[in-house]
């Protein structure tokens, strides 16, 4: 059975039973569909959210080039986790709490959302499945970008509705993988 205990509880507290049940029977699958595998495919950024043991929160973006989150099967996905800031936020609280949620939005086409629940696991490139083996991402200086993988064991996957989602429009920017740049990462941006 789909959704928290939470959830439930303020369903009937709200009288929203029916249209809630409706959901979970209509668009909450256990597994990726092949429209689902699609939209993740056409991809350039996501959202990950974690929390650590004690229910502190993280939510982070994620970006790479269109096809950067691996569908691995139907039931398992992964992403990369390149070069950043080495605070490894969203990482150390999968190593104490290992699940997460994920939350791709087609802002460019559909402009569909699509979250995807489950279980992560850390693995170091040279550690990785199989199937993520030939990856390798590097700059042009050959130094590695990629720290990890994350694999995700699906446990639920549904839309996220359009109605509110705003269509935008991609624009040319120069991107600068695992830069220290002060300037080119706007480190500075929120000092006062």
């Amino acid at each position: 059975m789909f959704g928290s205990q939470g959830e439930r509880k303020l369903q009937v507290a709200w009288g929203t039973e029916d249209r809630a049940n409706r959901f979970y029977d209509r668009q909450v699958q256990d597994h990726l569909t092949d429209k689902m595998q699609v939209l993740i495919r056409r991809q350039e950024m996501f959202f990950v959210g974690t929390a650590d043991s004690k229910g502190n929160c993280d939510c982070s973006p994620r970006f790479g080039a269109t096809g950067f989150v691996e569908i691995l099967n139907a039931r398992q996905l992964a992403y990369p986790e390149f070069r950043g800031n080495g605070v490894f936020a969203s990482l150390g609280n999968i190593k104490e709490n290992p699940h997460a949620g994920l939350v791709f939005v087609d802002f460019l086409d559909t402009t569909v959302g699509l979250h995807v629940n489950g279980t992560a696991q850390i693995f170091l490139p040279n550690e990785a499945p199989a199937e993520l083996a030939f990856k390798e991402y590097r700059r042009k200086n050959e130094e590695l970008l990629l720290e990890c993988w994350v694999v995700i064991d699906v446990d639920e996957a549904y839309i996220h509705c359009s109605k509110h989602v705003p269509r935008l429009e991609k624009q040319a920017k120069n991107i600068f993988w695992g830069t220290d740049d002060p300037q080119a990462k706007s480190e500075d941006y929120f000092q006062e």
